[in-house]
């Protein structure tokens, strides 16, 4: 099995956060590899690892750091491929992280989700590779179904919460 998206990430210290990207691509059948690299630490491994995801089959690259955040950027700037931006909570709230991977020159594009939203990564990730994939298009619809569904039932048990003036 070869992946096809990859997540990067600025330390190991960022895996928490990002555990819920890898649940949901394992949950989604998408295979996926998880590294630890370095936009300032270790540049020249970043500047490789950009390089050669395409050729090695990669399709999307999933990028998480805190503080700086300049990893999603630096590889954005060095592949074709599509990045995803996750800014982690750090310093300033993740404000800090979230201004540097959301704010890149024309021409680097990195698509940027909330503070600390792996999973919404992965699932813009799988939106990504579904265009071309019938079985995980299948797959993310049937997602999108259950979250529906959870909030019907939630929404139901709301209407067994009595209190004196509550109207519905």
């Amino acid at each position: 099995m070869e992946p096809i998206v990859s997540i990067i990430m600025g330390s190991t210290s960022d895996l928490p956060v990002m555990e819920k990207a890898c649940r949901l691509l394992d949950d989604m059948q998408v295979p996926f590899e998880v590294n630890a690299l370095s936009a300032h630490r270790t540049p020249t491994a970043v500047e490789q690892f950009a390089s050669n995801a395409a050729p090695r089959g990669i399709k999307v690259i999933i990028a998480a750091a805190g503080m700086a955040a300049a990893l999603p950027g630096v590889i954005a700037a060095q592949t074709t491929l599509p990045v995803i931006g996750v800014p982690i909570k750090g310093m300033l709230d993740g404000l800090d992280a979230l201004l540097s991977i959301v704010q890149m020159p024309p021409g680097i594009p990195v698509a940027t989700v909330g503070v600390n939203a792996a999973q919404n990564a992965a699932l813009l990730a799988c939106q990504i590779i579904a265009l071309g994939d019938p079985a995980l298009a299948a797959r993310m619809a049937d997602y999108k179904e259950g979250l529906k569904t959870k909030i019907e039932k939630a929404n139901k048990e709301l209407a067994d919460i009595k209190f004196t003036f509550k109207t519905n």
